[in-house]
């Protein structure tokens, strides 16, 4: 270290420049201490190069459908003072108010939903028919979701689970009868399933629902505390009806668990006799959905009310089912469900892009630091830290944006067939997504403490959007069905002596991938190597993961019993599955891009993606894929993308169509908003 008093010296005239803002020189240096210039905001888009690519166009792939409809959707929100628009930094923007107690944010939900049931937003969705419809609703449910996790949340209980559950495993009489007043909030619907004991395990569930052939009438009952039904979302205020999951008896034999319609309160949103309601409570988020707790003490309603696309009772108790199997017909009434963990996992994709909007917009106006004595302070995303801190989860979510677009639309074009498929889909994308989304939100951090504000959104988002791991299937049970269907799949192949066919498996098909002893930068950034990388990992791993749950078996234990055993080699198996997904997705449509500016831009997102996910699990270097040296050489090739990237940061998240209004006045300048006089609190 240089300790001379002429380099002390050097040292002391430069922070004395700093302090006081003047031209170095003795004369200035006698002039004394003065005011430094004040910082002022520039908007990234004055600094930063033109697009390189058409954000448009990565726009309509990311989104994928209907952005007409979305951006209509943004307006119609945007225009009512419902919606809490507020000016900050010359810009109005809507949000939430997450002040107001529970019971105000509840309220303001419902006045929310009021208005767009007027404005015509949930027209069609559940009476207009065809793939079309579909994904306009769910791009409708998108833009809900953006605004507030607690209007989107709403709103799914509503019109899917509640109106799923009437449209898919109901018949024509329940159609005709509840669909277009749901469509138009006559009715108001929530889904009675979860119980205090039982959440994931349905099939456990213990409300009974016993048929009565005198009346005609099934009789539905709690039998003990562990049968409320819990995180009833709409029970504790506004449900007039609800679907309740019980065991149906008849002449006492259990036929397994049935859905029922059931009505709770009249029109004057008074309880009806025989239910107990009492609310969830205060809770970490989501405080404008009125979770509550629902109590059935031998309520009767007409055999009509059963859902009986599946399975249906006779007037004299015959029971009657076109699925004679009980496994099979169990997974047809959780069929309400795949819709609920789509919406969930497409959900977290946009709220991750909303956070990673406002904070690569704050990092590109927000200067800390200079690099030399008398230069500018950098902003905060030329510092390469930065980039590894954001860059890279702007890559996950372009590449989970794919992924989503592709889940949906082979959920839109469903048939029986493929029916197994979109479980397997929906239960990985969903805990990988939701898990990811939390995860991304931790970019509240690279916003310092105005990360910290309500009103500049990171921050609430964490709270919020934490009970997406675990509602509508837990995310570890979730993975461990995945590994288990998997191993399914493996074991039907060896039986029959077939071809892997499905779930992307075909590779499996052919001879194993080879990886080169010694990764350049081409060599980790070819899709090829991507891909039979990825591959080589899953196959491994589910060869891995039969021979353990094989080994149990010798050994005595059940099926049940080795597969849980078994769960660490199933964790690293869903993950290695879900990624090679994602990865094989995106590249697909990085395929249909025409050749240029965006294709290439896409390249250095999927090869960022790559290598993250390398970077950031152990399991290529746990089971050998990889050498450490391979891993090294990886972990710099991110800081190379990481520079690479850094150009078009604001262009990408440009593209994710999201207004100004919806994002913060962090994205925007964050020091008008913050001043005196605009009254921000």
């Amino acid at each position: 270290m240089d300790a001379s008093p002429t380099a002390a010296a050097r040292r002391a005239a430069a922070i004395a420049r700093h302090l006081a803002g003047l031209p170095s020189g003795a004369a200035a240096a006698v002039a004394g201490l003065q005011f430094s210039p004040c910082l002022s905001y520039a908007p990234p888009e004055s600094s930063e190069a033109p697009p390189a690519f058409a954000p448009m166009e990565l726009r309509a792939l990311l989104d994928g459908h209907h952005l007409r409809e979305r951006d209509w959707a943004y307006g119609a929100m945007e225009e009512s003072p419902l919606f809490c628009p507020r000016r900050a930094g010359g810009k109005v923007f809507v949000s939430p108010d997450y002040n107001e107690g529970k019971e105000g944010q509840r309220e303001a939900t419902m006045r929310r939903i009021g208005y767009l049931t007027r404005r015509g937003v949930f027209r069609g969705w559940l009476t207009e028919p065809g793939p079309d419809a579909e994904l306009r609703k769910l791009a409708l449910l998108e833009c809900l979701g953006v605004y507030d996790h607690s209007l989107a949340i709403k709103v799914g209980v509503h019109f899917f689970l509640w109106g799923g559950a009437v449209k898919f495993l109901g018949t024509k009489r329940h159609h005709d009868k509840w669909l277009l007043d749901t469509e138009n909030y006559v009715i108001k619907g929530c889904f009675a399933m979860t119980e205090l004991g039982h959440g994931s395990n349905v099939r456990g569930i213990e409300t009974v629902a016993t048929y009565d052939s005198k009346t005609g009438e099934f009789v539905i009952n709690t039998p003990c505390e562990s049968a409320q039904k819990y995180w009833i979302g709409g029970a504790a205020n506004h449900a007039t009806h609800t679907i309740v999951f019980a065991q149906l008896h008849i002449n006492g034999r259990n036929e397994g668990v049935h859905a029922f319609i059931a009505q709770i309160r009249d029109q004057d949103e008074n309880v009806l006799p025989n239910i107990h309601i009492a609310d969830c409570g205060h809770k970490i988020g989501l405080n404008g959905v009125d979770n509550g707790r629902i109590w059935f003490n031998n309520i009767r309603v007409p055999r009509e009310n059963l859902l009986n696309l599946v399975a249906d009772v006779l007037p004299d108790g015959k029971y009657v089912s076109m699925i004679d199997n009980p496994d099979q017909r169990f997974a047809a009434f959780l069929s309400p469900l795949t819709l609920g963990r789509v919406n969930i996992a497409v959900n977290a994709v946009y709220i991750s892009k909303v956070g990673l909007a406002i904070a690569v917009r704050y990092a590109l106006s927000r200067r800390a630091f200079s690099i030399t004595p008398d230069g500018p302070e950098m902003l905060l995303l030329d510092y390469p830290s930065h980039q590894r801190r954001l860059l890279p989860l702007l890559a996950k979510v372009c590449m989970m944006s794919s992924a989503s677009n592709f889940m949906k639309n082979m959920y839109v074009k469903r048939t029986p067939e493929i029916s197994k498929a979109i479980h397997v889909y929906s239960s990985a994308l969903k805990a990988t997504l939701t898990w990811q989304n939390m995860t991304t939100l931790q970019c509240r951090e690279a916003c310092g403490g105005q990360g910290l504000k309500t009103e500049n959104r990171v921050g609430i988002f964490k709270a919020e959007f934490d009970v997406q791991s675990t509602f509508e299937g837990d995310n570890n049970v979730l993975l461990q069905q995945v590994s288990k269907a998997l191993y399914a799949e493996f074991l039907t192949t060896q039986r029959k002596k077939k071809s892997f066919k499905g779930l992307g498996l075909e590779h499996l098909n052919g001879p194993c991938p080879v990886i080169p002893h010694s990764l350049t930068s081409v060599i980790l950034r070819s899709s090829k190597f991507q891909m039979d990388l990825f591959c080589l990992r899953e196959r491994d791993l589910l060869k891995q993961f039969a021979e353990e749950v094989a080994r149990h078996l010798a050994q005595g234990e059940s099926r049940e019993r080795a597969l849980m055993l078994s769960y660490q080699i199933a964790e690293d198996l869903a993950r290695a599955f879900t990624e090679r997904t994602i990865l094989q997705i995106f590249l697909e449509d990085e395929m249909n891009a025409p050749a240029g500016s965006l294709k290439d831009v896409l390249v250095l997102l999927r090869s960022m993606y790559v290598m993250v996910c390398i970077d950031e699990s152990a399991s290529f270097l746990r089971y050998g894929y990889l050498s450490r040296d391979n891993v090294t050489t990886v972990r710099k090739e991110v800081m190379i993308l990481c520079s690479e990237l850094r150009p078009h940061a604001l262009a990408i998240v440009g593209s994710f169509g999201i207004p100004d209004a919806f994002l913060s006045p962090l994205a925007f300048d964050w020091i008008e908003a913050n001043a005196l006089s605009s009254g921000s609190e």
